[in-house]
Order: C-alpha cells, then structure tokens, then sequence
C-alpha cells in the first residue's frame, strides 16, 4: 500500500468547522479536477500519439514471444536447454532430475541420468535447487508518470534478481492510473521495450468508470483493485460502501475479481492522529479494527453479489476467523500476506525508521505468528510482496517523522529470502515457501503456464542456492532508490540465476514479455 500524509489538518478551534466543511468541499473539487485530467481518455491518447512519434520505429517494434505451441521436435535433435541436478523441485518434491526445454517452454522432465542433449546445458552445483520462478501478484512499478519511484527497467531486474520471473503491476501510482483502456494501451506501450521478466497488469476500480470495467476486462487486465479509503494519491480515488457493492455486481456480470485494500476509512479517522518519530503512535492510527471492519463488509458485499473478492496485505490476524468462515460458506473469497508482515515485527521498530512504514502497519510479534498459522492452515492463500517504493526523501528518513513520510516497503528482490529464512526457523519446506510464492498466486489470478515446474509449462526457472547467506545493503539492490527495511539484516538463500521462457536474465537486454489473464 502506499500512503501520503493527511492533506488536511483540522483545527482544534471547534469554531472552525464551517471553514473546516468549506476546505474539504473546496479540496475535493481539486482533487475530482485533477483526476478527470490526468485520467481524461482523451489527454492519454494525446500522450500515446506524442510517445509514439518520439520512438524509433525499430526499437518501439515489439520484440516477438517464442511461438511455444509447436513444441516437436525429432528424437535426436538436441533442446534449446537443459538443466540437470540432483535438487530440481517438481510435483510438490525435490529430486534428482533433468529438464528439457524448446521455445521457452518445459517439454521434458526426465530422471537424473536421462542424458538429455541440449544446446544449452546447465549443471547444477550440490548447494543448488531448481525451482519454479516465483509469481508476484502485487507490485508498484510508477510508470509512467513517477519513474523517480521506481520504473519498469529498475523493478523488472531487482524481481528477476530475487527469483520472480512475472509480477502483476497494481494500476496506482502511475499516472495516468490504470482506470480506462487509453491508460492501459499506454502503461503497456511503455513497458513493452523495458521489461526483464514477464508483468500483467491490473485494473482500477475508481468512481466513475464503471463503464470502462468490461472493456478492460477483455483487454486482460487480471482483475480490479479498489480503495475502500483514501488511497494516498489523488488520481485514485476511493470507493463508497454503496459504489463498492455497484461495482462488484458490475464485475461479477463477467467474471472479475475485485481486489481490495481493505482499512475502513471511518475507523482511521477516529483513531489517534499519527504525527512525530514514535512507531507506536502511527501503530495506534491504523488499528487492527479499521481492517476487521473493512473485511467484514467485503465478506458480505461478496456474499450478497456472489462476486470473486480478493483482500490485499492483510496484516490483523484479527481478521482471520472470519475470514476462515467465509471461506467455509463457499464465498470466492482469497487473501495474500506480504514478507514485512511475516518477518518484522512492532516492537523491534526503531522511534523515527520511517523505512518501515506501510499500511497497513506491521504488527506485533503475536500478530505475526498468527499470520504464519494462517498460511499453513490455508486461510491465507498466498504471499505477495507489495513492493511499494518511493523516494528516498518521500520516506523523510532524517527527519523521522511517521505522520509524513510516505508509507510503502520496498522488497520486490528480497521476498523469497525472507520468507525462507522465516520458515526455515519454523520447519517449513521450500516446498511449501514455493507453493505459496508461485503454484497459488499464479492459480488465483488465472496466470497460465506459470507457477509450476511441469510439462508445458513457461521454462520460468530458479537456480537457488538454499543454504548460502549475504547481508542485505540498500546500495546492492536493483530498486531505483536506496532505502530498505531490512538494512544489515542476515537473510538465507540467494537466487544465482532466473531463467524468463528459458532465457536466463543478464540484466542489461530485456527479453521479458507482457501477458493477458488466461494466456501470453
């Protein structure tokens, strides 16, 4: 999540709340100003025709897909690739294995001593596991419109870096935001040429483009992101508890999941003010209660519509019975959780380390262990990064305060070795980090041919090296801006190399690839 401080400041004057009404009145006129202009169809289609007629033909050309569907090939010829070892984790289990690929995809899964030729041969080493490349289901990229955040180039390498081989980019805090297909045809124009590995995109939900849902929907937008309470950036607004239910009916019609930031807006506003460097005082803002009320509404608008409903970063375990419940009613409900929420706690959060602030806000320790039971007892679905970069200035790390930094945490690159390193200390297989970090989110968001190991499946590989450790060091990382929550923290398994459709990354020439819901 990404949040800005409060634009407004109300007195403590009970006299000023007429000035008060008329300031609000005034900045939401500002505000709905500002999103019909940056957001207009046609002022983005305007940026499409400028953009294009600034590119070099040749290198805005789009860089062809291998054509995976023909996959035949005579007994002798060799494969594009092979990769052979004794830890190559397919079918749920690591084990002695080789694996053959043609055109970017798995066509052979053979028993260690198989002696498939290829082109191309990797040998893994004793200390390396073969593994499913990890899908990302929740990711802030900011381009166009806030490239200074982060960019295309810059979060393509750092997910690559971490064993991510497709992400899914969140329609805010690009601008235009991702509400209307113009916004879409451009947000893709521009990442075309620039991506490492392969990113889908959601769509916004925002008040007043309802009618642009189904459109969107049949462009392969993977599913509707939506507020629920301000969203930190003015051109992505909330919605209202009846325009919520409108708009699930709406996606429901067609078959398309909303996925929600789920903190009520109500309970925020009655919770203490957050101003100043104590993390305990922004811990109080943002109360477990403003997620368990905001869950509960999206549990019954889901129950009443019959919708697909997703919750982002759930942080209260509060929430978890209910949850839990839903799910036993047999609602097309799901939920992620995220590496901070897993690895971080309240009471270890230095006074003024605004790196940490997000919201929701990291718990405390007991909150956390509850999220972990959540994971392994299935009512938590999968994890997800919500890479959420900034400035470093927007984060205000000299001045500390939490009421206005920006709120977001960074970790695109690190969220399989903090998970891991999590898990290792509670004896949870890689299997089981890798399930949740690939086979389900990719399931959830109807990713086809990936998250899996499998025969026809995208060669979409890791080579991980489980055991090894590294200290982290925000200069180190790929994300465009050298701030991290995890400065001088110890993590366990480094990813050495990721192959994207059998290519394996080097970092400088983007052959990644842009993907629909349902298909490449």
């Amino acid at each position: 999540m990404s949040e800005k401080p409060s634009q407004i400041s109300p007195s403590d004057d009970p006299g000023s709340a007429d000035k008060r009404e008329d300031q609000l009145g005034t900045d939401q006129v500002g505000m709905d100003a500002r999103v019909a202009e940056v957001n207009d169809p046609d002022r983005i289609r305007e940026q499409i025709r400028e953009y294009r007629s600034g590119q070099d033909p040749v290198e805005d050309a789009s860089r062809p897909v291998p054509d995976s569907n023909d996959s035949s090939r005579g007994d002798d010829e060799p494969f594009d690739l092979v990769l052979r070892g004794q830890r190559v984790l397919s079918d749920g289990a690591v084990g002695p294995r080789e694996v053959g690929v043609v055109d970017g995809r798995i066509t052979a899964i053979e028993p260690l001593g198989a002696g498939l030729q290829g082109k191309s041969v990797v040998e893994l080493q004793d200390d390396e596991t073969l593994i499913p490349g990890l899908v990302d289901a929740h990711v802030h990229v900011n381009e166009p419109g806030r490239t200074e955040w982060e960019g295309f180039a810059s979060a393509t390498r750092a997910a690559a870096a971490g064993g991510v081989t497709a992400m899914l980019d969140m329609p805010l805090n690009s601008i235009p935001s991702t509400v209307n297909g113009p916004a879409l045809e451009y947000k893709r124009l521009i990442a075309e040429p620039k991506v490492f590995i392969d990113v889908g995109f959601w769509a916004g939900a925002v008040p007043g483009n309802l009618s642009d849902l189904h459109e969107l929907h049949d462009e392969g937008v993977f599913g509707f992101k939506c507020f629920l309470l301000d969203s930190g950036v003015d051109e992505f607004p909330p919605l209202g508890p009846d325009e919520f239910e409108e708009y699930l009916k709406e996606l429901t019609s067609f078959g398309a999941m909303m996925i929600v930031h789920a903190e009520n807006s109500g309970a925020i506003d009655g919770a203490p003010q957050c101003e100043g460097s104590r993390y305990d005082g922004f811990l109080q803002s943002r109360p477990r209660g403003a997620e368990n009320l905001a869950i509960s509404e999206v549990i019954e608008h889901t129950r009443w519509t019959g919708g697909r409903s997703h919750i982002l970063h759930l942080s209260s375990s509060d929430a978890l019975p209910m949850i839990s419940s839903a799910k036993r009613d047999g609602l097309d409900l799901s939920v992620e959780t995220c590496p901070h929420y897993l690895t971080l706690t309240a009471e270890d959060i230095p006074d003024g380390a605004t790196a940490f602030k997000c919201c929701p806000p990291i718990r405390e320790a007991g909150n956390r262990e509850a999220l972990w039971q959540g994971l392994l007892d299935g009512t938590i679905d999968y994890i997800a990064s919500d890479h959420s970069p900034s400035t470093v200035e927007l984060k205000n790390p000299e001045g500390g305060d939490f009421g206005t930094a920006w709120g977001g945490v960074a970790s695109v690159q690190l969220g399989l070795p903090l998970i891991w390193t999590e898990a290792q200390r509670r004896g949870i297989s890689l299997e089981q980090v890798v399930d949740w970090m690939s086979a389900r989110p990719a399931a959830r968001v109807n990713m086809a041919r990936k998250g899996n190991l499998a025969l026809d499946y995208d060669a979409d590989l890791v080579v991980f090296a489980a055991e090894e450790t590294f200290v982290v060091h925000a200069q180190n990382l790929h994300h465009k801006n050298p701030i991290t929550a995890y400065e001088g923290k110890t993590l366990t398994g480094v990813v050495r190399r990721t192959f994207v459709r059998g290519t394996e990354v080097d970092f400088d020439t983007p052959h990644g690839a842009l993907i629909s819901r349902g298909g490449n």
